[in-house]
């Protein structure tokens, strides 16, 4: 999880305790009797673990607790394609699926140059990482598709 993304936590039994929230910048939530919480980086099975522990003793004896992303932060995809811009990632979104949401590439698009930067990894150009259409993308990935030169 990461800035952006739009979480939601439940626990059993505690309507008072549901939150659907968008993380923050900083990538924290505030939760009730926990304060602010830091959730970038965690994955939902570590975010419910640490709702768990926070709320187990103090506040209730068992907590069952769920968590689940509700909604992604964007992926972009710009250069060669027909329309560029920000589109809403679901799982599983490959570069062949993301090209086709920006309606395909253009007549001069190369389909070898094609590169990722992707959210929080330092690469060592400023294109990112080549990339294959068959690969998946996350969210907040940014794609570039090229020019073709023949």
């Amino acid at each position: 999880m990461a800035s952006g993304d739009v979480v939601r936590i439940a626990v059993y039994e505690e309507p008072d305790l549901l939150l659907e929230v968008k993380l923050s910048d900083a990538g924290t939530i505030s939760y009730p009797f926990l304060g602010e919480v830091e959730v970038a980086g965690m994955t939902v099975g570590q975010l419910e673990s640490r709702i768990i522990d926070g709320l187990k003793g103090d506040y209730l004896v068992d907590p069952k607790v769920t968590a689940s992303v509700l909604e992604y932060r964007p992926f972009y995809i710009h250069g060669e394609v027909e329309s560029p811009g920000g589109f809403q990632y679901s799982p599983g979104l490959t570069l062949r699926k993301a090209i086709a949401l920006a309606g395909g590439f253009t007549e001069r698009a190369s389909r070898s140059k094609m590169y990722v930067i992707r959210d929080g990894v330092t690469t060592d150009n400023d294109k990112g990482r080549q990339i294959r259409l068959s690969e998946e993308l996350l969210p907040g990935d940014i794609v570039s598709i090229e020019q073709s030169f023949f």
